[in-house]
């Protein structure tokens, strides 16, 4: 048996995400990172949870076709949304709108949909699921919360807080299944996923 043909598929995160790529690293094994061009506007009617599930397999999809031809390779589409009372909460952006964000949480259960898909470029097998984490915001002031903001700037972040930073010291509770949800990439699932499509995970460990 050629020696080509032992090894693993190339694997691949669709994501400009610097967060899912330190999860990713995590896990000590090589990948390449390709940007997805995909439009990620949720459908009109459509569930905060469909829109993540939608998006984290267009990802996956879109790069997937840009790489036909390329060989066999695993690609890793993720997507989150963050809701509360029926809100949906996307990236702030600015200081301004994170601190609304804020505001409009504080005291309040928020769940973040992580979805998460595993897609194989040959086979065109297709894994995924939603990882729901719900955390509940302290009823901290105006002033906290501005403090906050300025020194950890989590302008880039669907809720405004870094839970993995210090972002923490906002947050009274999390439910979860699967820690790394909440920053953006569910390692969990997505090593149940990876063990399922063949890929020799610890064997590739570096």
């Amino acid at each position: 048996m050629p020696e080509s043909s032992k090894r693993p598929p190339r694997l691949i995160l669709a994501s400009s995400s610097p967060y899912r790529r330190e999860l990713l690293e995590r896990l000590r094994i090589p990948f390449d990172v390709v940007v997805p061009a995909i439009d990620e506007t949720p459908l009109p009617g459509e569930l905060p949870e469909q829109t993540a599930l939608r998006l984290a397999q267009a990802k996956a999809r879109a790069v997937a076709v840009a790489l036909a031809g390329d060989g066999r390779a695993l690609v890793i589409g993720s997507d989150q949304v963050a809701t509360y009372d029926g809100h949906q909460i996307g990236k702030p952006g600015t200081h301004e709108k994170a601190l609304a964000q804020l505001q409009a949480m504080r005291g309040r259960e928020v769940r973040f949909h992580s979805a998460l898909c595993l897609l194989d470029s040959v086979s065109g097998g297709v894994q995924t699921i939603n990882a729901i984490t719900k955390v509940r915001f302290r009823d901290l002031p105006d002033t906290l919360l501005d403090a906050y903001l300025r020194a950890e700037t989590p302008y880039d972040c669907a809720g405004s807080a870094k839970a993995e930073g210090l972002g923490i010291a906002l947050l009274d509770a999390i439910e979860s299944d699967d820690p790394t949800a909440l920053i953006g990439l569910p390692l969990i699932a997505l090593t149940r996923m990876l063990l399922a499509a063949g890929y020799p995970l610890l064997a590739e460990a570096r």
